[in-house]
């Protein structure tokens, strides 16, 4: 955690990519000072912002406000909340209001809300004049600590999640702790599942340090933006020794094989599960199989199990409401996953507790047995 440094009324993470360098700042008040901010890194006086109907009404008024102060004009879009969002349909809606805006190069497309507004703002940006100023103020935890930081931008399909979509690196990411105030506890526990998946890759000390801190996490205060600032500064560690995700940067998708298929097979429906909900479940099922195929012991899969379960996340698939479809199904999904290389399975397993690695060549006949034996049927 030394890492990360100090900057006045906020904790500064650098994400170090050369000319495509970039701040994540992280601390009370962002929103009202992202004028400034904004201001002081882009050439543009002009921004598009991009939010959905559940998040304007909070904060929509306060980032006009602020860049109107810093002497940038802007123009806003409320979209529907949701994971349906994440689609053509909309994306088309984005490209088409950021080009009314004429909105240059130099300007900036801004996502103000949490992973759905920030991957679909994102691949508009990347893709709207062939590519624009992008600025993230997540407003979610999931998305403080995860989808604003790395460059990853998207679309779902039918065939699956973030199927479609560009690398287009943020030019600033302002992570307001105050607005994680308003979220509910389920999308609060959600977002935290990705902070306890950065412990779980390769960092021991941090998954103990959350098992004893998590309440004071939940709660606010320092422990809460150590937390997001220890997650924001591995990820970027990690983004930026690779990317592209050609290599290691496929551990952050830990737990997302699963997750994926199982958002999948919800046909998205945030009513029965949400992507950290996903995320948590998979993590389990990871380290489950990782023992399984004798790699790791069962002990430790029971110990993020346990912590996950403690802080009120799902982590068996008969958690999820409703009927799943079959075990093939969902394996169809699996298919379908970014991470296959020539038709190869790659899952992210682990040997133990921060000890996860890049699986290549995975046999589906075990990852099918596997399933049905944890189907709940």
């Amino acid at each position: 955690m030394n890492a990360i440094v100090s900057a006045p009324a906020a904790r500064l993470v650098h994400v170090p990519l050369g000319e495509r360098a970039y701040d994540i700042l992280i601390g009370s008040g962002l929103i009202e000072r992202a004028g400034h901010e904004i201001a002081a890194r882009l050439k543009g006086r002009k921004a598009a912002i991009v939010t959905d109907e559940n998040v304007a009404p909070l904060y929509l008024d306060a980032l006009v406000a602020s860049l109107e102060a810093a002497g940038i004009v802007s123009a806003s879009l409320v979209l529907p909340a949701g994971e349906k969002t994440k689609s053509f349909e909309h994306l088309m809606t984005v490209c088409d209001a950021v080009l009314e805006a004429r909105i240059e190069r130099n300007d900036a497309v801004i996502a103000l809300g949490g992973g759905v507004i920030g991957d679909l703002s994102g691949f508009a940006a990347g893709i709207v004049r062939r590519g624009l100023r992008f600025v993230q103020v997540p407003t979610s935890l999931l998305s403080q600590v995860d989808s604003s930081v790395g460059g990853k931008t998207g679309i779902n399909t039918r065939h699956g999640k973030n199927l479609v979509g560009v690398f287009h690196q943020p030019d600033l990411v302002l992570a307001d702790t105050d607005v994680l105030n308003t979220l509910s506890d389920r999308e609060f526990r959600a977002g935290y599942a990705e902070v306890a998946k950065y412990g779980l890759i390769d960092k021991p000390d941090f998954f103990a340090w959350l098992e004893a801190n998590w309440r004071q996490v939940f709660a606010g205060g320092v422990e809460r933006a150590e937390a997001i600032a220890t997650s924001c500064q591995a990820k970027s560690d990690v983004v930026v020794a690779d990317e592209r995700e050609n290599g290691p940067r496929a551990l952050l998708n830990l737990g997302h094989t699963f997750g994926h298929a199982l958002e999948a097979a919800t046909a998205y429906d945030s009513r029965r599960l949400v992507h950290g909900e996903g995320v948590a479940i998979g993590m389990v099922l990871a380290h489950e199989f990782s023992a399984r195929l004798n790699l790791a012991s069962p002990d430790d899969a029971k110990r993020v199990e346990a912590h996950l379960k403690t802080v009120g996340l799902p982590t068996r698939m008969d958690d999820i409401p409703g009927d799943l479809p079959p075990a093939e199904v969902l394996m169809d999904a699996i298919g379908q996953d970014k991470k296959v290389k020539g038709g190869k399975l790659t899952f992210i397993l682990t040997h133990g507790i921060a000890q996860s690695f890049v699986a290549d060549d995975v046999p589906s006949s075990e990852v099918l047995s596997f399933l049905k034996e944890k189907h709940p049927r």
